[in-house]
């Protein structure tokens, strides 16, 4: 083989160098991480069908009693959250887990905290519409309660749905959940700043946080123990003590009277050691979505790195990968930066909003209870 002597020629060592230096900004750059991950993209969907589904997700009247509506809990300027470490229930109970974001859901492969339900979004709206402590609606009353309502009838028709239903409503609903997409966020969009370009790195790399925090929407969707502390308020209070009662007496858990710890994944699993373990939760949409957990035990990012920087919590069942990640003061600030980038813009614009002014014909009762009175 006849071997080439290769000599530099004036300037190749210059722009070898620039070479180089254009491949590590791109590997780096904004731009590239965005393609790296990828941005979450819309789900198209029937219009008519996310219309009729938006207002039904703004109704009242798919309460029981007519105090709660989806958005109750669920405000789009809080990226589909309500900002309490622990939700509210049903009228005389409190619940005992956070609400978590509607952001991208129609992506999700398993719901609720616990990720006791699986892809299928009709089993969601049916369990959150009719569970006792959750909406506690008989369905055979919220169908009457659509057929009387002359609007209804008109955007059920014109959803190509017929006459008002439940099997339709809940169709309809899952249709309006299903357009709530992140959008405009900085890491998407190319306008991360500096610090938040190096805590990427470390998210990738001395933090190790794209482990479980992966793909597009920064979630495996599997199930972790991290040893996440409990949160006291929920034995400490009983109407929320009496929604984890009866939640887990429905879940069949053995001498749940005296359980003082939320079980998690393990009411699905039903295999020892998945105790306390909890869907790993999208990290779209962080700064509206605080308090953290799936208890609302920390109320800022800063607290949620520093417990990741500790190694996690302190639970037998923990995750062998949780190790201290001896991370120095601005490389925290970073990681805390990074994942600020992920937030796009709010959700409250007119497209996630049910603005009654524009309801003319039937108005949908927003807050019963306060007009009540």
């Amino acid at each position: 083989m006849v071997q080439r002597q290769f000599r530099w020629q004036p300037g190749t060592l210059r722009l070898a160098i620039a070479a180089i230096s254009l491949s590590v900004m791109a590997q780096f750059s904004p731009a590239a991480n965005a393609q790296e991950v990828g941005a979450v993209k819309p789900i198209e969907v029937k219009p008519e069908l996310a219309d009729l589904g938006k207002r039904l997700f703004y109704d009242v009247r798919l309460s029981g009693d007519t105090t709660l509506s989806c958005s109750s809990c669920h405000l789009p300027e809080k990226a589909f959250t309500d900002g309490n470490a622990l939700s509210d229930a049903y009228s005389g109970a409190k619940h005992f887990r956070n609400t978590p974001t509607l952001a991208n859901v129609g992506h999700r492969a398993a719901w609720f905290h616990d990720g006791r339900v699986g892809t299928n979004l009709n089993d969601v709206t049916r369990e959150m519409i009719t569970e006792t402590y959750m909406m506690n609606m008989d369905m055979r009353i919220m169908q009457e309660r659509l057929k009387q309502d002359p609007v209804y009838v008109k955007m059920f028709e014109a959803a190509g749905l017929g006459e008002p239903s439940n099997g339709g409503a809940r169709k309809a609903i899952q249709n309006f959940l299903k357009t709530i997409t992140s959008s405009d966020a900085p890491f998407d969009t190319g306008k991360m700043s500096a610090s938040a370009k190096r805590g990427w790195g470390l998210f990738k790399g001395k933090a190790n946080c794209a482990a479980c925090h992966s793909g597009n929407r920064f979630t495996d969707d599997k199930p972790h123990n991290i040893g996440v502390p409990d949160n006291p308020d929920i034995w400490a209070d009983p109407l929320r003590h009496i929604t984890f009662v009866t939640f887990a007496k429905f879940q069949g858990v053995e001498n749940y009277m005296n359980v003082r710890r939320d079980l998690g994944a393990y009411i699905r699993t039903r295999r020892g050691g998945t105790e306390r373990s909890f869907m790993t939760p999208t990290l779209r949409e962080l700064t509206y979505t605080a308090p953290y957990m799936h208890n609302g035990v920390f109320a800022t990012l800063e607290e949620v790195v520093e417990f990741y920087n500790r190694g996690g919590g302190d639970d037998p069942n923990k995750d062998s990968r949780l190790k201290p990640l001896n991370l120095i003061a601005s490389e925290k600030k970073d990681l805390v930066e990074f994942l600020k980038s992920l937030s796009g813009k709010s959700f409250d614009d007119d497209k996630y909003v049910w603005r009654e002014e524009i309801d003319t014909e039937y108005p949908v009762i927003k807050n019963w209870r306060k007009t009540k009175n």
